[in-house]
């Protein structure tokens, strides 16, 4: 049974996992090798790692906890942060890592992008793009962010999507800052505008607070990635930390009739 990739969104900051609301407020909610672990049990679809200072701080990925995290998924991995070199791209996969996140570097650099590319294949390489709408006098316009969602780009992540396959972008994720930790809803239009214009998979992260959250996009926008980071570690009203992912049997109460199974 074809279903969408459901994938938790692992936010790390000083080698803890953190969560945040809209990139800010952040809390801690445990340690990242033993959530890997809880969802190598769970089945998860895939995982994807996020190193939130590695960038700003202008330091390398921390290897030495990327290894650890491989050595233990036993899912597909993606990690991103930091990484800005060719040769730190090829480090990272060589340690057992499927895919490589490229956030500022996919704005700052996206012939970096291409590069790893040619060496790796498309597949490998990912474009993580935070987003936020700014009010502007004749409405709202999307623009991409960069640094913790502090530094404006001023690139249209509507017009990345159109040049994304030309520069070896495999797969596009597209983060809502306006939703982050929200538990809303995914921002649609977003999504739909972004995928309109784009011939690769999309993954959309931001907001999900539901298995109905994720049913809403998948009948909108068809088989794209479903990601989430505070639905699979918070629980309740309350947000009790608890490490979550649904069952296979609740994959297909939620999307079975969706998409005809």
């Amino acid at each position: 049974m074809l279903y969408p990739r459901i994938i938790p969104v692992l936010l790390v900051r000083n080698k803890g996992l953190v969560k945040t609301v809209q990139f800010n407020n952040e809390k801690y909610v445990g340690d990242p090798i033993n959530a890997v672990r809880i969802f190598n049990e769970k089945e998860a679809d895939e995982i994807m790692v996020l190193d939130i200072d590695a960038s700003v701080e202008g330091r390398e990925p921390d290897y030495k906890m990327i290894e650890h995290l491989a050595l233990e998924c036993r899912m597909p991995f993606c990690y991103g942060g930091g990484v800005k070199t060719k040769e730190q791209a090829l480090k990272i996969l060589s340690l057992g890592v499927e895919k490589i996140a490229f956030g500022s570097a996919a704005l700052d650099d996206p012939g970096l992008l291409q590069e790893v590319a040619e060496q790796v294949g498309n597949q490998s390489v990912v474009a993580v793009l935070d987003v936020k709408a700014r009010k502007k006098f004749w409405g709202r316009k999307y623009e991409c962010f960069i640094h913790n969602g502090k530094r404006n780009t001023g690139v249209s992540p509507v017009e990345f999507a159109a040049k994304a396959e030309e520069y070896g972008v495999g797969e596009l994720v597209i983060n809502s800052i306006d939703n982050d930790g929200m538990m809303n809803g995914y921002d649609l239009k977003l999504i739909h505008e972004v995928k309109t214009k784009c011939s690769i998979p999309v993954t959309a992260v931001g907001g999900a607070g539901s298995l109905e959250h994720m049913a809403e996009l998948i009948k909108n926008e068809g088989l794209v990635g479903a990601a989430a980071g505070s639905l699979f570690v918070f629980k309740g009203k309350y947000r009790a930390v608890l490490i979550n992912y649904p069952s296979r049997s609740e994959k297909e109460r939620i999307f079975g009739a969706l998409l005809g199974h």
